[in-house]
């Protein structure tokens, strides 16, 4: 029987969601609660990457298993085995066909910037002290629905068949002292948000003008665009699927 599990986590600790060789994973860390629970190899497969550091306020994978009967009970043993820094929030039946990466039909971002010195939060947003034109950078993320190729926000040499992306979704918010940038998309390459981000940034600082960041978008060349924002701001806060999987 096929599960879907949702569940958050702070990326700080790990190198990211997918199993990696030599550094701790998200990936690795639920894989290992299942067998505690299950005692059999339990491959778990998720929504997509996320990079080293980079959070999930929402993510979820899926995993075959037996009847596991009493769901809410099998969270709270699930969560009693992770670590604090991951939390499990829902399990639920699915049908056989039902795919945690390729049945999701978009997912959604934000980027968080504080805008002063703040030792609670240095570790959960990235903090910019010079004065940032957030109308100039709404302008700009607007283009971002005018097209569909990214690849000029795409890490260098990523093994991926198209740079072809659908934004539904880009603005920058102000929230009290931080900026938060919301991005949704069908899809989204290797660090494109948080290079995205770092070219709306040189926008909004003026190193760069707003129609300058067309001519990036179609140059597709990765070294035009600006620096990639560092992990720590970025969280994947939703993904969407069709009601359709569900077993009820």
């Amino acid at each position: 029987m096929r599960y879907f599990v949702e569940l958050a986590y702070n990326g700080k600790a790990y190198h990211g969601w997918q199993n990696q060789p030599d550094a701790i994973s998200v990936q690795e860390t639920l894989e290992k609660a299942l067998f505690t629970l299950l005692q059999v190899e339990t491959p778990v497969v998720g929504a997509g990457r996320t990079d080293a550091g980079v959070h999930a306020t929402q993510y979820f994978a899926h995993f075959d298993a037996q009847d596991l009967f009493d769901l809410k009970n099998f969270i709270y043993k699930l969560n009693s085995v992770l670590p604090p820094d991951i939390a499990v929030y829902d399990l639920f039946k699915v049908t056989d066909q039902a795919h945690a990466r390729f049945g999701a039909v978009s997912r959604s971002y934000q980027y968080h910037i504080i805008l002063r010195k703040d030792p609670f939060r240095f570790d959960a947003a990235h903090f910019v002290k010079n004065h940032l034109d957030m109308k100039k950078m709404n302008r700009a993320a607007a283009k971002l629905m005018n097209y569909i190729d990214f690849k000029s926000f795409s890490k260098s040499k990523s093994d991926v068949k198209t740079y072809n992306c659908v934004i539904t979704h880009a603005e920058w918010k102000k929230e009290g002292d931080k900026l938060v940038f919301y991005i949704t998309a069908d899809r989204f390459l290797r660090n494109m948000v948080r290079a995205i981000v770092g070219t709306l940034l040189d926008i909004g600082l003026d190193k760069i003008s707003e129609d300058k960041f067309d001519e990036i978008i179609e140059s597709r060349d990765r070294q035009n665009a600006g620096t990639s924002v560092p992990a720590k701001g970025l969280y994947l806060t939703e993904i969407e699927y069709p009601t359709s999987i569900l077993i009820k």
